[in-house]
């Protein structure tokens, strides 16, 4: 019994080595790259597309590749706003990054890049932005009480509405109340 109760103590006390908290942990990386506002919505296809190749003829492995979307940028950028956010996750023997970065570089549609080195589970491969936004946008409607048909928000939207009502209408009167008496 005793020897049972030390192996447990030593189990939760003892520190693990490095490689052994991380038997489920993998190393990818995650290179987000940004291309220029103006560039036509099918030819920013054409760009992903390239880089994945091209990351691939490299030797990497591509994990997942999303296209996030036309943002505001920080700061001007080469005399830009905006920007066409990519992120684009990898795996690779680390030498694939400098070839890749390369072709960024030398290309006049990224304006700018950057490769992160991650340490954990891999990312799973999500579907197209398209397909997500019309989904989420479905969950948004559920979640809002006054869009939904159920019966029981209604009658919570009805209940607090007229509260807020009563209470203006009751801070009126006595504003009117004052005026009249001064």
């Amino acid at each position: 019994m005793v020897n049972n109760d030390q192996t447990l103590i030593q189990f939760l006390y003892e520190p693990k080595t490095l490689s052994e908290t991380m038997t489920d942990q993998q190393t990818y990386y995650e290179t987000m790259y940004i291309l220029r506002p103006d560039i036509a919505e099918d030819e920013v296809t054409n760009h992903i597309e390239k880089y994945n190749n091209l990351l691939k003829g490299f030797g990497g492995k591509i994990l997942d590749s999303q296209m996030r979307g036309k943002r505001r940028l920080a700061y001007q950028i080469t005399k830009h706003r905006e920007g066409i956010y990519v992120q684009l996750s990898h795996q690779g023997d680390g030498q694939h990054i400098f070839k890749i970065e390369k072709a960024m570089r030398l290309g006049e549609d990224v304006i700018r890049y950057m490769t992160v080195k991650q340490e954990g589970p891999l990312p799973t491969p999500r579907s197209s932005n398209k397909s997500t936004g019309q989904t989420e946008k479905l969950e948004n409607d559920n979640a809002d009480p006054k869009k939904t048909s159920n019966p029981k928000n209604e009658s919570i939207a009805k209940e607090t509405k007229p509260k807020s009502e009563e209470a203006s209408a009751e801070k009126e009167t006595s504003e009117i109340k004052e005026k009249g008496e001064a």
